[in-house]
């Protein structure tokens, strides 16, 4: 086995680890009613604890849909067997990117001050970058046809 394929293995499985990890969290505690939500943000309405606030809507915004939080976890999950697979990595980490850098974009804009947090999700961005990176050859003949195109030129 290589070293690279040794880094990579390495990295699919933080990658993997992580997004299964906290796919079972969304799942391990049950959801609050509206009541409960309504409660817990009234105890953060100063101006100074704004951000505390709309971090609390956010998360508890999904919740509260019913589904939304429940799928958000589900392909948390699904991304990172994939990922962990070895065999389906490529698919992980397409499926993977969007809820990656919707976590890194979560922690930049409403948990800046928390900078290990920043940076293992910075961490966990730039990994699912690289795996992308390494299937561009996979991905160019699904995404670029040149046939397909002087087809519709015609």
């Amino acid at each position: 086995m290589t070293i690279e394929r040794i880094i990579n293995l390495v990295l699919s499985i933080i990658l993997g680890g992580m997004l299964v990890y906290g796919g079972i969290g969304k799942f391990s505690k049950e959801n609050p009613t509206p009541n409960q939500v309504v409660e817990k943000a009234q105890k953060f309405q100063q101006p100074e604890k704004a951000q505390t606030l709309q971090k609390i809507l956010y998360i508890n915004g999904m919740k509260q849909t019913g589904y939304m939080w429940q799928f958000l976890g589900a392909m948390q999950i699904l991304c990172g067997l994939l990922l962990l697979s070895q065999v389906f990595t490529l698919l992980g980490a397409i499926m993977a990117f969007p809820l990656v850098i919707n976590i890194f974009l979560f922690h930049l804009f409403l948990e800046f001050e928390e900078i290990g947090e920043l940076l293992q999700t910075l961490g966990l961005l730039l990994i699912n970058i690289w795996f992308l990176i390494l299937t561009v050859k996979k991905m160019k003949n699904i995404l670029y046809q040149p046939e397909q195109i002087k087809f519709l030129n015609k």
